[in-house]
């Protein structure tokens, strides 16, 4: 096919509010390099980093929880997840999912054609597990909030599937990351998980991944969205943050809490975990900032893990998963790329039950 000099995109110009998104009809097509498939893109996802990242919530100079709006501070050299600077202009997006159109001199030819996922994890292909080496895509380099987008043939999967782009492209970030949770916390038979937050994208991943680990699965959400997240297969439901939780979850032995939500009702959490548990997070969209009892922790012998970047099979697992037809993707939306704006806004508002897809 023939490829046309220049594409639209939603660019980020800054840190700030919605407004800092900067809509093009002329941008330049991305040039593959030596290594990188040139994508064109059919849907892309949005997730907490798109988020985070445009408002600078990830300096510590933010205490607040995540709301989608301007911080009065940002602090310069830490306003992502890396706590480094970002490169201005960006286009973001990490969830790019589409077919393959040209590819570099050094990449594989077969791959033109292909239909395939990007692995959000940009990685040193020399040192691979280096967790010091490691970048995001729509962070460190330019991502899928556009027509076009390249990525290096080894951050990619070829995928063999049924669902469409936009089903496609509410796995890569949000299954990754509950799948990553699981690992670190060797969640599996014999485990019961609490998830808070279990109607985003992030907790219905963490309800389905969780079940195929052999687990047991409670899972908390507003109730109005409760019938949605019943379709994940949780063996229980509770409302999204009971006054007593203990008395809630009655006689339930909580061996596994996996956390995207942290804020004030997070002390809860950790004090229904039994002795030896363990507590996953990879997220604090209420809060980054919670009361900690220490004698709680170190009494009770728990178990904290944070989890961020992954090892290159997590996403490996995922797609597996997906070509064997063992998840279940959650769309709850689509917007054209352009209305980008609107779209973020109503992730941020958790309008919709589950993922939110962009489509160029």
């Amino acid at each position: 096919m023939t490829i046309p000099e220049t594409m639209q995109a939603m660019v980020l110009t800054g840190h700030g509010g919605l407004d800092r998104y900067e809509w093009y009809e002329d941008w330049p097509v991305p040039e593959p390099g030596p290594t990188d498939v040139l994508i064109k893109v059919g849907a892309c996802g949005l997730n907490n980093t798109d988020v985070n990242t445009r408002t600078g919530w990830y300096s510590k100079a933010v205490s607040e929880a995540t709301t989608g709006g301007a911080y009065d501070e940002v602090g310069e050299e830490d306003p992502t997840w890396g706590g480094r600077p970002l490169v201005f202009p960006r286009i973001q997006g990490a969830d790019a999912v589409g077919t393959v159109v040209a590819v570099g001199d050094k990449a594989d030819p077969s791959l033109i054609g292909k239909r395939v996922m990007v692995n959000g994890w940009l990685r040193d292909w020399d040192d691979p597990d280096n967790m010091d080496k490691t970048g995001y895509y729509g962070s460190e380099c330019d991502g899928g909030f556009a027509q076009y987008a390249t990525a290096d043939m080894r951050g990619i999967a070829t995928v063999e599937s049924p669902l469409s782009d936009a089903e496609l492209a509410t796995f890569s970030c949000s299954y990754t990351t509950a799948e990553g949770m699981l690992e670190r916390a060797r969640v599996g038979p014999g485990d019961t998980v609490l998830v808070p937050g279990a109607s985003g994208g992030v907790g219905g991943a963490l309800v389905q991944l969780a079940r195929l680990r052999g687990a047991r699965v409670i899972a908390m959400a507003s109730e109005a969205k409760h019938a949605d997240v019943a379709k994940l297969g949780p063996d229980r439901i509770l409302p999204r943050g009971p006054e007593d939780l203990r008395a809630a979850l009655g006689d339930e032995k909580i061996t596994v809490v996996a956390d995207v939500v942290g804020g004030s009702y997070w002390p809860k959490l950790i004090d229904i975990l039994e002795r030896g548990g363990r507590y996953t997070c990879s997220g604090a969209i209420a809060g980054p900032i919670v009361q900690f009892d220490l004698r709680t922790f170190y009494l009770r012998d728990l178990t904290f893990t944070g989890s961020t970047v992954l090892p290159p099979e997590v996403f490996e697992n995922v797609v597996r998963y997906i070509e064997e037809g063992k998840l279940q993707p959650v769309l709850a939306a689509t917007y054209p790329l352009r209305e980008l704006r609107e779209a973020q806004q109503a992730f941020i508002d958790k309008t919709h039950t589950g993922n939110i897809v962009v489509v160029p």
